[in-house]
């Protein structure tokens, strides 16, 4: 039916009219959001009647957040602040890389500074000859001399090396971050720590030293721990030499102590002390004196002296073995503190009443921390062996000239230890300072690649400290563009020439005089396995008929 009222067609027209306009208009709103790239947002599904209607704003998504921790990038890091791996960071800085020290222990110095192991054994060949080398040398020298005795000389010696060198004490490592390379090695990308402050960074390095004394990398790490002194002395528990704790005195009358014990005849001094000697700087063994001295317990043992005098009454010795000391452990090492600085207090009374000059003697400061002296030992590249030393075996490789005897000092199953031979000296190679199966992982100090019966030699500090500063200047002058393991000998030869040119340290053109020269390989290998005692088996060995 057509509609004839005006009136009529003309509110028909205005309706017509407003939907074409609401259609237009909305029309242009859907194409404009149809031109705005929608977010990703995964929301779950529901079914529930009361959804809300498509006109309502749907609800924020959850915020998805990443673990976006302060970064920072190096050349080299170095886990732990002992001696011998500071001399690879200062190497390496001076030779131009980026280096930083992370230390596990909330405070600096590790042995030397926390632990007060301020008497230093010097390494020399057969005929006396000094075989410490690089930086070192200052240090070993200035104790020699009596210029480097007192804990703070120690401290400014030791501030020296950082200099201009970030070190962060405290801090936990948390995540480490390993991926695998092409050729089928490991390698440390990245570690997220903890700082002392409890802040969370991430860092990334080009090289990781383990220079702590407890393998705080390295034993997080897929390293393969090699046979301890357990396996020397048949023990079933794993075992470490006899930690020290180091025993500090004050008011001693050196002069008397000295003057009153050579005035003494041979005699005299054996039956007294039990023999040693006792000059203006040391009093070394009088163990005759220490034997009449009975422990409070069976897990401390008061040794033959190694004594300093450090001037101005003050005296520090290295005489008193904790047993049983896990240097990874916070218990065990809180338990030995304990155990010896309170047997100290009682030695105090022992020497007063023995020692000439030391009728007044005091305690001085004592140790926070024991002097460690073995924790696990790693595969490396290379395991330096007993006859490695004693046949003064030398590498193409060479970081470091060592010396010094196979000295086990004591354990639980052997309170006295045992001397395993005496080295004239040996090479040590980079490749027993290279984590086995890893690309940028190194070694330090006590982590050096040693057999237990090994260590008794290369533990000690101016071999593994040569060693580092060696590896230092090697990093820098490598400077990323190759890999430690991919050094030729020619190309070494040139990087020894270097350092020799350059930091005095004399690496090749040394020979060491063979001791077992002529043995079988039978008695290799049990000189090797600890089967032989060197010392006594040289004495009654038999050799073989010439035919």
């Amino acid at each position: 039916m057509r509609l004839r009222n005006p009136r009529v067609q003309l509110v028909i027209a205005l309706a017509v009219i407003l939907i074409a306009l609401s259609v237009f208009s909305y029309s242009k709103i859907g194409l404009k959001q149809a031109n705005v790239e929608p977010a990703v947002v995964t929301v779950p599904t529901s079914t529930h009647q009361d959804s809300p209607t498509t006109s309502e704003a749907p609800p924020t998504p959850p915020v998805e957040t990443k673990n976006t921790y302060p970064s920072e990038q190096f050349d080299v890091v170095v886990i732990g602040s002992e001696l011998e791996g500071l001399y690879l960071a200062r190497a390496a800085a001076d030779e131009g890389l980026k280096v930083k020290v992370l230390d596990p222990h909330k405070a600096f110095g590790g042995q030397i500074l926390q632990s007060q192991m301020l008497f230093l054994d010097e390494t020399r060949d057969d005929q006396g000859h000094l075989l410490v080398q690089g930086r070192a040398k200052e240090l070993f020298d200035g104790f020699r001399n009596a210029k480097i005795r007192k804990l703070s000389e120690f401290s400014t010696y030791m501030d020296k090396l950082v200099k201009n060198i970030p070190v962060e004490s405290g801090v936990i490592l948390n995540d480490i971050e390993q991926i695998n390379t092409p050729d089928s090695m490991h390698k440390v990308a990245s570690i997220v720590y903890t700082t002392e402050k409890n802040e969370k960074k991430k860092i990334t390095a080009g090289y990781w030293v383990d220079n702590s004394d407890y393998a705080a990398l390295i034993s997080r790490l897929d390293a393969k721990r090699l046979p301890g002194l357990e396996k020397f002395y048949g023990q079933k528990d794993i075992e470490y030499m006899s930690a020290g704790m180091m025993m500090k005195f004050t008011h001693v009358d050196w002069k008397k102590f000295s003057t009153t014990f050579n005035a003494l005849k041979p005699e005299e001094k054996s039956k007294q002390f039990g023999g040693g000697s006792v000059n203006d700087s040391y009093a070394i063994g009088l163990s005759g004196m220490t034997k009449a001295y009975h422990p409070s317990n069976d897990r401390v043992f008061l040794r033959g002296l190694n004594a300093v005098n450090q001037r101005d009454g003050e005296v520090l010795i290295n005489a008193l073995l904790v047993y049983t000391v896990d240097p990874s452990k916070p218990e065990s090492i809180q338990e030995a503190v304990t155990l010896g600085n309170k047997e100290t207090a009682s030695i105090l009374g022992h020497f007063r009443k023995t020692l000439p000059g030391w009728e007044h003697a005091e305690l001085g400061e004592l140790p926070t921390y024991p002097y460690v002296r073995e924790y696990n030992h790693y595969e490396m590249d290379y395991v330096l062996k007993p006859s490695d030393l004693l046949s003064g075996a030398m590498f193409w490789d060479n970081v470091s000239i060592g010396g010094y005897p196979l000295d086990l000092q004591g354990t639980s199953a052997n309170k006295w230890g045992i001397e395993m031979g005496r080295p004239d000296k040996y090479g040590m190679p980079l490749r027993s300072f290279l984590l086995k199966n890893y690309d940028n992982v190194i070694a330090a100090g006590k982590n050096v690649g040693s057999s237990a019966i090994a260590y008794g030699s290369t533990r000690i500090q101016p071999n593994t400290s040569l060693a580092a500063e060696s590896i230092g200047v090697i990093l820098g002058q490598l400077h990323g563009k190759q890999k430690l393991r991919e050094i030729t000998p020619e190309e070494m030869a040139k990087l020894q020439q270097y350092l020799a040119a350059h930091y005095q340290i004399k690496l090749t053109g040394v020979t060491g005089t063979n001791k077992i020269s002529g043995w079988n390989e039978d008695e290799i290998r049990k000189l090797d396995s600890g089967e032989i005692t060197y010392p006594s088996y040289v004495k009654t060995r038999k050799k073989p008929a010439v035919k």
